[in-house]
C-alpha cells in the first residue's frame, strides 16, 4: 500500500487545515486509516484513527478540534484540524493497516503543519 499525504502548510493559531491521504490499491474500505504526528525533538504520537469497522478514536490532545473522515470511493482519508494551536506544529503521517485489522502497518511520507502564534 502506498500512501500520499497532502494539505500541510502554515496557519495562524485558531485557524484550520485539512489534510488528505490517498492510498493505492482496491482494499481501502477494509483497512483502518489514521494519522500520527511528530513534533521537533519529540517522539511520534498517535492523533486519530478511522477503523475498518467505521469506529473513530482520537488522542486526548485533539479531541473536539480534529475530525477524521474517509471517502472509500476515493481511497482517501481526511483530517480536518480546527482551532489549531502552536503545539500542533508537527510532521503529520498517514498510516494504514493490513486488511481487516487496526494496526499501523503502512506509512506515508508526512506533511508539515506549522501553526504560528
Amino acid at each position: 500500500v502506498q500512501l500520499q499525504a497532502s494539505g500541510g502548510g502554515l496557519v495562524q493559531a485558531g485557524g484550520s487545515l485539512r489534510l488528505s491521504c490517498t492510498a493505492s490499491g482496491r482494499t481501502f474500505s477494509s483497512r483502518s486509516m489514521g494519522w500520527f504526528r511528530q513534533a521537533p525533538g519529540k517522539e511520534r504520537e498517535f492523533v486519530a484513527i478511522s477503523t475498518w469497522r467505521r469506529n473513530t478514536n482520537y488522542a486526548d490532545s485533539v479531541k473536539g478540534r480534529f475530525t477524521i473522515s474517509r471517502d472509500n470511493a476515493k481511497n482517501t482519508v481526511y483530517l480536518q484540524m480546527d482551532s489549531l494551536k502552536p503545539e500542533d506544529t508537527a510532521v503529520y503521517y498517514c498510516v494504514a493497516s493490513r486488511v481487516g485489522t487496526a494496526g499501523y502497518d503502512y506509512w506515508g511520507q508526512g506533511t508539515l503543519v506549522t501553526v504560528s502564534s
